[in-house]
């Protein structure tokens, strides 16, 4: 168990395995999956599935993305080579993209650019870093569906809405939405994602705050929706988190990635079923034919879903930024 702080200042477990604190090497790809930061002279702010956030100063934190991959809420015991650097460089293209609809936390990702007593991490720091500014960050999650999918198909299923919005009826699974809807949730203390009324989330953050992210959160979305489609990627869903500094209202953490989204390639594009996706697609598929309890110990992964899985993640980098991942 490593110990987490959420934005909260609620302390909670996340459930990692022993086995993943070390840097393994997958035989198929020959590249280093690196599971597990260490910087002794930094203090841990906060680990979670994903990324360890270290405390650099009291304006600073230092945002570093691994390789690990979770899937029905446990972290594997496989990690994915590169899945961090595609998850900070794509945020990052992001941040640059949007930063005329919205500020970002973003003060460098360049380790020269970083104060020199966190310069000597650079091994473990390049191309998956950021230093940001520590952002009072909302507690609610900002999600924009554009398609029918995923929870949202749950509950349209068993309801004929999404978080309290009434939808036409006769829709299919993935069908397109008549125009992108917002749909916030929380955090539930088992760290599952649980949908929310906009009316629960003015209680939350206020009326005027709901409102403006509510704004913020589907401009955003329409703006980066359209130029994805431009480059054969449909953004079925995606999900935000702003905070606030000094500059007001700024967006934060990790945007429109392969882990916060779904990215549909454009040309295998078929409602009325799953999509397939540059994601998590090829670990849930093998998890579901191993027949995994969904029970610690959490399974490794053989080579080949490794390398698959990999060669996702890099792929959407590639087709949404027109450039080669800084390795």
């Amino acid at each position: 168990m490593i110990r987490s702080v959420d934005k909260s200042g609620v302390v909670a477990r996340i459930r990692l395995l022993p086995s993943l604190i070390e840097v393994i090497v997958n035989s198929s790809t020959a590249q280093p999956a690196l599971l597990q930061t260490d910087f002794p002279d930094l203090e841990l702010y906060a680990s979670g599935k994903v990324r360890d956030v270290y405390r650099v100063d009291n304006e600073h934190l230092l945002f570093v993305a691994t390789d690990r991959i979770s899937a029905f809420d446990y972290v594997l015991g496989s990690g994915i080579p590169n899945k961090g650097r595609v998850l900070t460089q794509i945020s990052l293209f992001w941040f640059e993209f949007l930063k005329d609809i919205v500020a970002n936390h973003v003060v460098a990702a360049k380790v020269d650019e970083y104060p020199a007593h966190v310069r000597k991490y650079r091994d473990q720091l390049e191309g998956r870093s950021m230093l940001v500014t520590h952002a009072n960050m909302f507690s609610v999650e900002c999600v924009a569906r554009g398609y029918l999918s995923g929870s949202g198909w749950k509950d349209y299923k068993a309801s004929g809405s999404v978080c309290g919005i009434a939808l036409p009826s006769g829709l299919r699974e993935s069908d397109k939405l008549p125009e992108p809807i917002f749909t916030p949730a929380t955090k539930a203390s088992s760290g599952h994602d649980e949908n929310i009324s906009f009316d629960h989330m003015k209680k939350l953050v206020g009326a005027e705050r709901a409102e403006q992210l509510r704004d913020l959160t589907l401009e955003i979305y329409r703006k980066a929706s359209d130029y994805a489609a431009g480059r054969g990627i449909l953004v079925a869903d995606t999900k935000f988190e702003f905070g606030v500094t000094g500059a007001g209202v700024v967006l934060a953490d990790e945007v429109l990635t392969p882990d916060s989204s779904r990215f549909w390639p454009a040309d295998s594009y078929s409602p009325g079923q799953a999509q397939l996706s540059y994601d998590k697609q090829f670990v849930r598929d093998y998890l579901e034919k191993i027949k995994w309890d969904k029970k610690p110990p959490a399974p490794a992964l053989p080579d080949d879903v490794v390398s698959k899985t990999s060669q996702k993640y890099t792929e959407a980098f590639r087709r949404l930024t027109g450039r080669e991942l800084e390795i």
